[in-house]
């Protein structure tokens, strides 16, 4: 098969499943811990790379908790959010929903009115300065339970920023079933935004039904297991509701045991609208460029198939429709150029 890296790495993307906090680069993650030497997260970024190897899915949220704690004042948050907008540009990376979790924030006394203004001086900064059009997705822990979920839904609808779309549920999902938090994505789907919960990744297609019937999701975060349910599978090709796939952190997390055996193709197979992310990359060693090259690998794509997965990432957006119409015209103009060659 072609090489298709150079193609990738200059194809203009979108990206709807990575987290603020997990896509802070070893470097970032080094400088915060420098600033908060009483933490356990090392200072050396060459040994994040042992630091941020997982044994399970539980060691993951024990390391990503860790760093989390490293985010402690306003311009600790502006700083991280920029420099994820800058490592997205060099991607070449145009719009992007990024999944923050105020609620992490908040708790361990960041101002929440500061905390809104930091996230939206580095967005509009980053479309600015390096035109990366971010979005936020403001999520549950759902670790922490429903005190975390009424004070995100809080957050969420009273001091909505102006970057702000949709409204999720991350971390764990044994023991943290879906139905419980459905008052709070009422109310936030009452309020304009979208539903877009963590779902299947470690557990079976029964939670992903949760997240379409009790959460209504829209699009669902990982839904990994959703390919032992072939009504599942088929009730989301039929109603165009993505699966936001993020391969390399399901074999770091340790939900999927091989790559070879990663459920994508699958879901392809079925007519399911999948999109590639990269969840927490600096984290699992990765980057959104590096995902594309494994799907492609996975899925058997060339260069038009690779476009086209690019085109379901910013189908399944909820950039306006002129955004949507903008970036799949370039991926286009960026794909015709290149075939040229």
């Amino acid at each position: 098969m072609t090489d298709l890296h150079p193609f990738i790495a200059g194809l203009p993307k979108a990206e709807l499943h990575v987290h603020h906090v997990g896509s802070a680069s070893p470097r970032i993650v080094a400088e915060l811990a420098a600033r908060h030497p009483d933490s356990r997260v090392p200072t050396d970024p060459e040994a994040l790379v042992d630091y941020f190897t997982f044994t399970d899915f539980a060691h993951f949220i024990e390391v990503y908790l860790s760093v989390v704690d490293l985010v402690r004042t306003p311009e600790d948050v502006r700083l991280l959010t920029f420099e994820v907008a800058r490592d997205m540009a060099r991607q070449n990376i145009r719009y992007a929903e990024l999944t923050i979790t105020p609620f992490s924030s908040t708790r361990r006394g960041i101002d929440e009115k500061a905390f809104m203004a930091a996230i939206e001086d580095a967005r509009l900064a980053a479309e600015n300065e390096l035109g990366v059009i971010l979005r936020w997705c403001f999520d549950i822990p759902g670790e922490a339970g429903l005190e975390a979920a009424e004070e995100t839904a809080r957050l969420a609808v009273d001091l909505r920023p102006e970057g702000l779309v949709s409204f999720g549920l991350g971390g764990p999902e044994i023991g943290v079933p879906r139905p419980q938090f459905k008052p709070y994505f009422d109310r936030a789907i009452a309020a304009g935004l979208h539903s877009v919960p963590h779902a299947g990744e470690t557990t079976g297609p029964e939670t992903v039904w949760d997240a379409l019937t009790a959460l209504r999701a829209e699009r669902i975060g990982h839904g990994t297991s959703s390919t032992r349910d072939p009504a599942l599978l088929a009730h989301l090709a039929e109603h165009r509701i993505a699966l936001e796939v993020c391969p390399t952190s399901n074999i770091a997390t340790r939900a999927v045991a091989h790559l070879d055996e990663h459920p994508v193709k699958e879901m392809v197979s079925a007519g399911v609208l999948v999109t590639i992310n990269s969840d927490d990359p600096p984290m699992f060693g990765t980057d959104l460029n590096h995902e594309y090259g494994v799907a492609a690998r996975l899925l058997g794509l060339d260069e038009r198939g690779v476009a086209a997965l690019a085109k379901n990432a910013v189908e399944a957006s909820f950039l306006d429709p002129a955004g949507k119409a903008r970036i799949a015209a370039e991926i286009d103009s960026y794909t015709t150029e290149w075939l040229r060659r």
